[in-house]
């Protein structure tokens, strides 16, 4: 991986001298947890409110570690090398940019108000048709997570994908100087983290800071929108992409096929945001020369992961479970696609998170998008909401059976008690509303 004289030289701030026995020692691993600590390791603590991982350097040292980072005096031992820097996550930042450099793989950096993740997994299913690939496990998106994923990679990597999330300004700017992409997407900005950040203009300001860093000769691949056009200062190469860009053949259940660029795709899953969300997989595979068989065989191969269009069989129900996170777009977006392609399903939504003072407002939307999606048609669709916000939705809902619940329990038991068996049930919501505990109260009163 490194060497300790190489990880002395990357910090650049401190005073110490290696032990001559010492400098040419190469470290296998960089870890920041003392439990997982194997012989010739070399341990980084790192702090947060509640804790500090200086006050476990002896046990690092004990368990096999051969050198340390420390900031406070007090914690520095003689048992193995220790380094003192001014802030250790800034330390671990510096290396993780250190190794990047070394290793020097072709780097993709992702962003978005929703479907980041999802982008994500279809750039790689792609991208891994040709080349050796590393990508930030699960939702891994901060600058923390950046760096575990650096250290993940080998001098086999061709191509490391950066997923990287943010809560307020700066955040991304941080993740961008020290994974310095080449190739940089933004899937799109909607109002998620709005509650935060005031308005969709200063969304699309921190989203597009994933460029701030970016290697001027690479190329960034957006979402069609005009507020990223207007905002974004890269100067390199820019790519726009859009559903507007697409001709649909087959729009079904578990399946899509379309058109982009005079070339034939499918996905095993539906959605015209899933679709839209390929294309920026399309591009960076086209843009690294991955020829089209490839890419087709690696959209066609990509599979949804954890609580993103999750289905699976519960008590007789056919579950589909797209509850990982909510925003009023990507809740539109499911709803969209759900009305389209099934008949009759029941839809359970919950409060969406982080709306700011005009959340009920957004909430209200969406009841409206239901009742104008569905129109004056007879039919037996039911919308479950479960929440105080998400009352708002139900509320607002007069084309159709709605009804609010108070906790994830009750609507469970009511979906137990007066819906059929074989119905398709939907589920939507912000992470917060911890929606697994209506699957595995589906399975428990079940029994």
């Amino acid at each position: 991986m490194l060497t300790l004289e190489e990880i002395y030289s990357a910090l650049g701030e401190t005073s110490e001298i290696i032990p001559e026995n010492l400098n040419n020692i190469e470290i296998k691993n960089i870890s920041t947890d003392t439990r997982t600590i194997k012989k010739g390791d070399f341990y980084l603590p790192l702090k947060g409110e509640r804790f500090d991982g200086e006050k476990f350097i002896k046990q690092a040292v004990d368990s096999g570690a051969i050198a340390y980072l420390y900031t406070n005096d007090e914690n520095k031992i003689s048992d193995a090398f220790g380094i003192k820097v001014s802030d250790t996550k800034e330390a671990y930042l510096k290396l993780a940019n250190f190794y990047r450099k070394k290793l020097s793989p072709k780097v993709i950096m992702i962003t978005g108000s929703s479907g980041k993740t999802t982008t994500k997994e279809l750039v790689s299913s792609v991208v891994a048709q040709k080349y050796n690939t590393v990508k930030t496990p699960l939702n891994h998106n901060n600058e923390i997570g950046l760096c575990q994923t650096i250290f993940s990679i080998s001098p086999e990597t061709e191509v490391l994908i950066i997923e990287a999330g943010m809560r307020g300004l700066g955040e991304i700017e941080l993740i961008s100087k020290y994974a310095e992409p080449d190739i940089s997407i933004i899937s799109n900005v909607g109002t998620a983290h709005i509650g935060r950040l005031g308005s969709r203009e200063n969304i699309a300001k921190a989203k597009c800071e994933i460029t701030s860093y970016q290697n001027p000769d690479g190329i960034l691949i957006a979402h069609d929108d005009d507020l990223i056009k207007k905002t974004v200062k890269y100067t390199g190469e820019k790519l726009y992409y859009s559903i507007n860009d697409v001709e649909f053949e087959k729009k079904e259940i578990g399946y899509s096929k379309f058109v982009y660029k005079n070339n034939e795709y499918e996905l095993n899953i539906e959605g015209d945001y899933n679709v839209e969300n390929s294309l920026a997989a399309i591009n960076v595979g086209l843009y690294l020369g991955i020829e089209y068989p490839l890419i087709k065989k690696g959209l066609s191969e990509y599979k949804p992961i954890e609580k993103r269009w999750e289905a699976e069989k519960i008590a007789g129900y056919n579950i589909i479970n797209d509850s990982y996170n909510a925003n009023p777009e990507s809740m539109k977006a499911t709803l969209n696609t759900v009305l389209d392609l099934y008949t009759n399903p029941v839809i359970v939504l919950g409060d969406m998170g982080e709306l700011g003072t005009d959340e009920k407002v957004y909430h209200k939307e969406v009841g409206e998008f239901i009742n104008k999606k569905i129109g004056a048609k007879n039919c037996n669709l039911q919308i479950l909401t479960v929440g105080s916000l998400a009352k708002e939705i139900s509320d607002g809902v007069n084309c159709c059976f709605a009804k609010n619940f108070e906790d994830n329990e009750s609507v469970a038991r009511y979906i137990l008690d007066n819906i059929a068996v074989g119905t398709t049930i939907f589920l939507k919501a912000s992470r917060s509303m911890k929606f697994e505990e209506i699957l595995e109260n589906l399975k428990e009163n079940n029994k």
